[in-house]
């Protein structure tokens, strides 16, 4: 059977933090301050240094590197718990803030008929969504993974795909800011589309405050 162009969508992925919200900064400092508090030691912040840059990759290599595997379950729960408390805190006093335009241009891009908007973060799944919240986006309705799903970030995304609504693609998309996300994307044979500046890419935006400018290089 013969499928028509006219089902088929875009899709369109999302990383979250220093993509759709300004949190670096404040998620790796309650990140360390987490891991410090239930192991006595010191995160080294160098993600490149990691295999799987996400949160629960970073930490299970971190409890690998600290010959702390016989409480690897028990460390994972309470840095998680002790995390996501941290993030609460510090966004009860300073709330987080999207990258400029972002909330309007996931707007846009839901009330395409030819568009699935989805979530793959390398954040676990409590602490993004507390973020995205705090930040002013409402996700209702989007097919949402996190690392809370997967350690790799490939299998993050391929998550995510797997709850769309749609099957299938014209194209595939995903928006990051760092080279683990173009890596990710290349290896799963996505378009990639730089958010900022933390590497040198073809298809980059500052921002979203141009809608027109992310349109382009998404081909629309």
């Amino acid at each position: 059977m013969e499928i028509e162009m006219e089902s088929l969508m875009h899709l369109i992925m999302f990383d979250i933090d220093g993509t759709l919200i300004e949190s670096c900064d404040f998620d790796t400092d309650c990140f360390s301050e987490a891991i410090k508090n239930v192991t006595g030691h010191e995160l080294n912040t160098d993600w490149a240094s990691y295999k799987n840059i996400t949160d629960a990759g970073i930490l299970d290599e971190f409890i690998t590197q600290h010959d702390l595997s016989d409480q690897r379950d028990h460390i994972h729960k309470e840095v998680k718990e002790s995390f996501v408390k941290l993030v609460q805190a510090h966004l009860e006093v300073s709330p987080a803030r999207e990258v400029d335009g972002a909330i309007d241009f996931l707007r846009q891009l839901q009330l395409r008929t030819d568009v699935e908007v989805a979530i793959a973060t390398g954040g676990w799944e409590e602490t993004a969504r507390i973020k995205l919240q705090s930040a002013g986006f409402d996700i209702s309705g989007l097919a949402f993974a996190s690392s809370s799903d997967a350690i790799e970030r490939t299998k993050v995304m391929q998550v995510s795909e797997s709850r769309c609504s749609n099957t299938l693609f014209i194209s595939k998309t995903y928006f990051g800011d760092g080279v683990w996300d173009k890596e990710a994307s290349e290896n799963l044979s996505y378009n990639f589309i730089l958010v900022g500046n933390k590497l040198r890419h073809s298809k980059q935006v500052d921002n979203f405050q141009s809608p027109e400018a992310a349109l382009f290089h998404l081909g629309m």
